[in-house]
């Protein structure tokens, strides 16, 4: 049996929109089984979810192979659907590793990274659940330039999963079609002066900026209302740092792990629909384990 770990990533960290990524402590794995007439994915995601050559995973690696012999497979994940935590990207890059070792391709972790781009359009999800950590990228339509981003291992992430899916079509709908020139010029510097601040480990100014962004929160508030919410609470526990993961509508607060237990009581208690964990970065990024 082989193996494939994935972690959930989340995209933006506040302002920096399409380009930002942190890898989380929730997983995706793809187990390989024996080879088989025809693909059978045994999962936990009911009907709705094909279980044969349509599935994602197995569709998106014949896109890739498509002589790639049926095996059977078991996918198991953390991960929940359509709540701005890379579902798809960490079901992608299981795809595009399962393609690695079945059909010997021999792609390194940047080959990886430019196929998985070019078929989800943009890095911000892909790169972190491939290299572990944070990750600071952008696809110029040929080739993806990235680079790693600084998050001290004191900090973990309070998270809060609501218990409603946002399809990311919907969250991209909601959003402007232009920005006023002004308004573009203070978003991307926010974001610049994020990623500088990341870099050289200055977490308060860095906690401040994930709160300013510019470009897309505003427009998406209405479909995640607990943004606000849980902003206000964070505040008053004197911690700043909170943001829409991805699409939404799952809210991450970066805390210090001495505040962590403090802000997800403060969470619990004000009985919003979903539920809080208390996630850390994932370092490693995915992973291929073979079992004899």
């Amino acid at each position: 049996m082989i193996t494939i770990k994935v972690p959930a990533t989340s995209a933006n960290i506040g302002p920096g929109f399409d380009s930002l990524g942190l890898a989380l402590s929730l997983y995706l794995t793809l187990e390989i089984h024996e080879p088989t007439d025809s693909w059978k994915v045994f999962h936990d995601y009911g009907d709705s979810m094909p279980s044969d050559q349509n599935n994602f995973i197995v569709s998106t690696a014949l896109r890739i192979a498509p002589s790639l012999k049926p095996h059977r497979l078991v996918v198991k994940s953390d991960i929940p659907l359509a709540r701005g935590l890379g579902s798809s990207s960490s079901a992608l890059i299981a795809a595009l590793s399962m393609v690695n070792i079945l059909d010997n391709k021999q792609y390194t972790k940047e080959d990886l990274l430019q196929i998985a781009t070019k078929l989800e359009g943009h890095p911000d999800n892909v790169a972190p659940a491939i290299f572990g950590g944070a990750v600071a990228a952008y696809y110029d339509g040929t080739t993806v330039f990235h680079t790693p981003l600084h998050f001290p291992k004191s900090l973990s992430f309070v998270t809060f999963i609501p218990d409603y899916q946002l399809l990311t079509e919907k969250a991209r709908a909601a959003l402007p079609k232009d920005l006023p020139f002004k308004q573009a010029v203070a978003a991307s510097a926010i974001s610049n002066t994020l990623v500088a601040a990341l870099a050289g480990n200055n977490i308060d100014t860095a906690r401040h900026l994930i709160e300013q962004d510019q470009f897309h929160e505003e427009a998406r508030a209405h479909l995640a209302p607990e943004l606000t919410i849980i902003r206000r609470i964070a505040h008053q526990q004197n911690i700043i740092g909170t943001y829409l993961s991805g699409a939404g509508p799952t809210i991450i607060s970066v805390v210090d792990e001495t505040e962590a237990q403090r802000l997800m009581t403060a969470i619990n208690l004000a009985q919003l629909p979903g539920k809080t964990y208390h996630l850390h970065t994932d370092l490693t990024g995915a992973t291929v384990q073979t079992n004899d």
